[in-house]
């Protein structure tokens, strides 16, 4: 999974000025299993970064616009940033709609701040907007999540869309017998962070106990607050690690902020250092250390007594450190662990299995094909129904998407072939779906640039494409036929063709056979069950969106059924298509084949292996006894108890006439093949196997044609 992690605007990702932010990041990202696919992307004047993953963003201010705007642009136009599986923006919640422009793939906002002090966040509106432009919002302390969701309605529901993270530490072994009589403040020395209350109550204590010890670490340039003592040592800024390594031989912390503190870093790591520490009940500090010293009243004489209790009772004074260090369970390794198993929800890769046949996962797909609204139900029994029927009868979530429908409705002056809309249509559907793949039947205007385009905002995303028209050199439309297949190729990630793979002019990989799909609802038939009218069906056309005959056109077929009409006399023939006879639709076509107890899968050109139009699905599973030529090879996967299988049209005839005769065992092999089509080729069990290849899983079905 790669990440693209975004940190405030001059937050300093460096080891000598480092901030809460950029700590915990950094430890994070150190502990994560995606630390190799992390970049920290920042913007500071200092050198010495934290790590190698850190990119520091340069960028041309321009004094008309928002350095904040500049340095979020800079930031999503970046390579990394565009190839990223997941986002995420810290402390920054103004940052987020910049991005949702430009970016569709997972997102995360970290709040290490009070979300109502916030700009992006401060308002019911604001909240709302986040909540539903990011995947996950992730708090540092249960008090920071309350104050996010004052006044907002529907709490219940929409606090499953975040969840709590609290900052990290390291944890070492502690030697408690090393413990020195020293006293720690650390932060900024202000008001809000109590530091005047804390600096008249430390004078008093060192005054009082000349051998305990004082050390403040901290600056504020905006506020003096000045306390003199000989054994009080008032240190400028340091880095973590020189804090960290100090704190082991602290026996008490003391952080009595005004503020409300939303988790506060200086008491938890005083708690992993095995330090007594005492807080003033604000914010989310007391998350920080549960056997933190609650201040009942916020005063310096407060503070005083509770140090002073301490240092009188060394027994409660290692109690309370002990307590403090044995408890202390947020360690670096902790807390990525945690927002590790947040990042992989949802995440699609192979080393996070997608689709799990013990726990189901639906997906989201878009289906572009000719589902052919425009004929008013005359075409509707076509193979994108079945295959849709199919994914949706599987659990999963799916958008259909008409291509030729759009185009047809959509031609004017400036879209001359209806294109343009059809572009923008699918571009707009992928990024208010998301979808987990998209899947293309026959769709030949949705042109390179729109997938180049949906990919680039999906990473994650699945191109597949089906075809059902013949692929053969001896069948027509060779050239075509193969150009369109191969057309997309830079962008399919799997193909499925109702002709054997290797028929293909060109060798592409994943490329699979797939069978033309039964479906229950469709093929509803059981005419072995009655004595039919008529002997052999047959039916083609010349185009099946023209719907009707066309002059002059010829297909190589009517010479095959006319010669076998003049070699069967006595057999009675009912054919649409050819010789004058128009082709047949919708209705019209159930009621007819209904006559029939027999009929000839005959496709366009010469038979190849595994190539057969659409109408086997009708012929077998409506039960109607079908003959196919052996070249198929479809005897790879039925068997002469459920088809018949000829050699040549002398053959044919000789078959014919047998069942004809012999209707006992025509009506038991009619039977058994629409059983065998209806229950090893439906429609769901085909896509099944479409999805099993494009997501890499094991089906729990079997796929008898592989």
């Amino acid at each position: 999974m790669n990440i693209s992690i975004l940190l405030p605007y001059k937050e300093n990702f460096v080891s000598n000025n480092a901030g809460a932010v950029s700590l915990f990041v950094n430890d994070i990202t150190n502990n994560s299993i995606y630390k190799k696919t992390t970049k920290i992307f920042g913007n500071t004047v200092y050198k010495k970064f934290l790590s190698g993953n850190y990119i520091n963003l340069n960028f041309d201010k321009n004094i008309f616009f928002s350095s904040n705007n500049q340095y979020v642009n800079s930031f999503v136009n970046y390579k990394e940033t565009r190839n990223s599986d997941l986002i995420e923006v810290h402390n920054r919640p103004n940052y987020i709609k910049i991005i949702k422009k430009k970016y569709q793939n997972r997102l995360f906002l970290y709040f290490h701040n009070d979300p109502l002090q916030m700009s992006g966040s401060k308002t019911i509106e604001d909240r709302i907007n986040l909540i539903n432009n990011v995947d996950k919002i992730i708090f540092n302390s249960e008090w920071s999540r309350s104050r996010f969701f004052i006044d907002l309605d529907n709490k219940q529901d929409l606090i499953k869309k975040t969840c709590i993270c609290f900052q990290s530490s390291s944890k070492i072994k502690i030697n408690f017998k090393k413990k020195e009589n020293i006293i720690t403040f650390v932060g900024k020395l202000n008001r809000a962070k109590g530091y005047d209350l804390f600096g008249n109550a430390i004078i008093k204590i060192l005054d009082k106990y000349n051998n305990w010890k004082s050390n403040v670490y901290g600056d504020e340039p905006r506020e003096i607050h000045i306390f003199k003592h000989k054994n009080l040592k008032v240190s400028g800024f340091k880095d973590n690690n020189f804090i960290l390594n100090d704190l082991k031989r602290t026996s008490i912390s003391v952080v009595c902020s005004r503020w409300e503190e939303p988790f506060g870093r200086t008491s938890l790591e005083a708690a992993s250092r095995g330090s007594a520490v005492i807080i003033s009940n604000r914010g989310g500090l007391p998350e920080t250390a549960p056997h933190a010293i609650k201040l009942k009243k916020l005063n310096s004489e407060n503070i005083f007594k509770e140090i002073e209790a301490l240092i009188l009772n060394k027994k409660r004074l290692l109690s309370v450190q002990k307590k403090n260090y044995q408890n202390f369970k947020l360690t670096h390794s902790f807390v990525a662990k945690i927002i590790d198993e947040e990042r992989k929800i949802d995440y699609h890769d192979k080393s996070i299995r997608l689709f799990n046949i013990k726990k189901k996962i639906v997906l989201k797909i878009i289906h572009a094909t000719n589902f052919n609204r425009r004929f008013k139900g005359r075409l509707h029994y076509n193979t994108g129904r079945r295959l849709n029927n199919g994914f949706v009868r599987l659990g999963h979530n799916v958008l259909t998407l008409s291509d030729r429908d759009l185009i047809h409705e959509n031609k004017n002056i400036l879209d001359i072939h209806g294109k343009k809309k059809l572009q923008k249509n699918l571009i707009e559907s992928s990024i208010n779906f998301k979808a987990d793949c998209l899947i293309l039947g026959h769709a030949d205007s949705i042109n390179n640039e729109t997938l180049d385009n949906i990919k680039d905002k999906n990473k994650n995303l699945k191109i597949c494409q089906w075809f059902l028209d013949p692929i053969s050199k001896k069948g027509p439309d060779y050239i075509k036929n193969n150009k369109r297949i191969l057309d997309k190729i830079d962008f399919i990630d799997n193909t499925f063709l109702t002709t054997c793979p290797s028929i293909l002019s060109k060798k592409i990989k994943n490329s699979y056979f797939m069978p033309n799909p039964s479906d229950e609802s469709f093929e509803i038939l059981k005419n072995y069950q009655h004595n039919c009218e008529n002997d052999i069906f047959f039916a083609m056309s010349h185009g099946v969106h023209r719907g009707a005959l066309k002059k002059g056109k010829f297909d190589n077929r009517e010479l095959f059924i006319n010669k076998l009409k003049k070699l069967n006399q006595e057999i009675n023939f009912d054919i649409y298509g050819m010789n004058n006879v128009q082709p047949i639709w919708g209705d019209n076509f159930i009621k007819a084949i209904s006559k029939s107890s027999m009929g000839i899968n005959l496709s366009r050109g010469e038979p190849v292996k595994y190539y057969s139009s659409d109408r086997i699905a009708q012929l077998l599973g409506n039960g109607l006894l079908t003959f196919i030529d052996k070249k198929t090879c479809f005897n790879d996967f039925l068997s002469n108890k459920e088809i018949i299988f000829y050699n040549d049209i002398e053959d044919l005839s000789d078959k014919i006439n047998k069942y004809k005769k012999d209707k006992k065992e025509a009506r038991k092999i009619a039977k058994k093949g629409r059983d065998t089509y209806l229950k090893n080729f439906n429609s769901t069990i085909v896509a099944d196997f479409i999805l099993s290849k494009i997501f890499d899983y094991k089906s729990k079905n079997k796929f008898i044609w592989e």
